[in-house]
Parts: C-alpha cells; sequence; structure tokens
C-alpha cells in the first residue's frame, strides 16, 4: 500500500468515491450531526481531530466556542480547510506531529481504519489529552447487518484504503487496552448522515434494505449499524509517557 501522502492526493478527494468531501452543504450536515453527538456526552473547551480532511467539523466546533485544531495528511485537505474555512490545520501523520498543547478531546472520523497502526494511533491521542481527556472515534463496522448480508459489496469495505476493519468488541477491547474507559458506544446505518429531505426523496430505496438489517426505522443500533462510534475518557490520571 502507498505512503498516506501519496495515497490522499488530489485523486483520492477528486475522484475515488471521495469527491464531495468538499461540498459544504452535506458536509456541513454530516459535521452538525457529529457534533451534536459529542456534546451529548462532553462538552469540551478544546479539541483535536485527528484525519479532519476539509475541516467542516472543525467549523463546527468552532462556531459552539470550542477551541479547535487538526492535523491532516493529505495536502489537499489541509490546505482546503485552512484557506476555505480558515480553521487552524496542519499537515502531516497525527502520530508524529505533536500538538502544541494538550486539549480536552480528540476526535477522529472514519481515521482509524487508515492508519498504520492503531494502538500506536491512540497511544498519540493519549498524548495529545490533558488529564481525564476525551476520545470520540467513528469508524466501519464490520459487523454491522449490511456488511453480513452485502459481503463484498458492502460500502465501508474499501479494502484500497481501509487497512483495519473493527467490531463492537474489538473496537472496545482496543481503546480500552489503549489506556480509556469507553462511556458510550452505539451504530448509524449510513442513513444517519442523510439530510432528512434526502431520506424522504429516496425513501422507497433506503428504508427497506435498513429496515431489513436492523429491524426498526431508527438511525442508530446498539451493533448492527453500518457505522461504529463510541467516546471514550482517559482512566490514567497524567497523560502517557
Amino acid at each position: 500500500m502507498a505512503a498516506p501522502a501519496e495515497l490522499y492526493d488530489q485523486a483520492y478527494f477528486g475522484g475515488g468515491g471521495y469527491e464531495d468531501y468538499f461540498l459544504a452543504t452535506p458536509r456541513r450536515f454530516e459535521a452538525s450531526r457529529r457534533l451534536r453527538w459529542l456534546l451529548s456526552v462532553v462538552r469540551p473547551s478544546s479539541l483535536l481531530e485527528a484525519g479532519p480532511a476539509g475541516g467542516f467539523f472543525l467549523e463546527a466546533a468552532r462556531r459552539v466556542g470550542i477551541s479547535v485544531a487538526g492535523v491532516e495528511v493529505s495536502e489537499v485537505a489541509a490546505r482546503f480547510a485552512r484557506e476555505e474555512l480558515g480553521v487552524p490545520v496542519r499537515q502531516g501523520c497525527f502520530e508524529t506531529v505533536a500538538p502544541v498543547d494538550p486539549v480536552e478531546a480528540v476526535c477522529a472520523f472514519h481515521v482509524l481504519e487508515h492508519v498504520e497502526d492503531p494502538r500506536v494511533f491512540l497511544r498519540a491521542a493519549r498524548d495529545a489529552l490533558v488529564p481525564g481527556g476525551w476520545l470520540a472515534l467513528e469508524v466501519p463496522n464490520i459487523a454491522s447487518a449490511a456488511a453480513h448480508r452485502l459481503g463484498n459489496a458492502w460500502a465501508g469495505l474499501q479494502p484500497q484504503y481501509h487497512r483495519w476493519h473493527f467490531t463492537p468488541e474489538s473496537l472496545v477491547r482496543l481503546v480500552t487496552a489503549s489506556g480509556f474507559r469507553v462511556v458510550r458506544q452505539d451504530t448509524t446505518v449510513f442513513r444517519y448522515y442523510m439530510p432528512a429531505w434526502y431520506r424522504l426523496r429516496h425513501i422507497r430505496q433506503l428504508l427497506p434494505a435498513d429496515w431489513m438489517d436492523i429491524g426498526s426505522p431508527r438511525l442508530t443500533h446498539p451493533r448492527l449499524g453500518d457505522l461504529l462510534r463510541l467516546v471514550a475518557r482517559l482512566t490514567h490520571n497524567d497523560r502517557a509517557n
């Protein structure tokens, strides 16, 4: 597999199924959903996002008074975040770009499945946090009902880019072994990040499949949804050495 800086280049954001990363309307909706989820558990005064892509989550967090920063491996995405949204995003690998000051929360949405070593990534997250700091993660859920039903056609698989896949149990074990205590965990269907008008317009295509998979019209499920997310807190009194 190519080095991250080479893999997540202009072509990745412009043609590999990720060309919508810089579209403001869907990405701001997605960011608002993620921020509301995070704030339902904790309201940090500062946060660092690993892999913020175009920076829309950082933009949303800053609007509610949170001090934000990001580290993004793609120069294309980091430049967009700085120049178009005005959010402070440094280009580089999160595991090696140390924060200037520790923060109250580290967020990583659809990043952990891409990294070389998830344990090294979580160690860097610990090092970036104040004592008792918070970690928010979201990854594809390989144990989802849709993944079992669709097999290689499941949209979350993406073997070209995803080095790792997680189940609810394996992610909790990994995060716990890395010095965190899981406070909240659930899953969502892909439809969760689609605006209500879009879900209604395509209800005949979207709802039957989700109902088949999770047995409910709800957008969340304890373990069977496509996307696995959790919030955890540092269990140690001191930052990792």
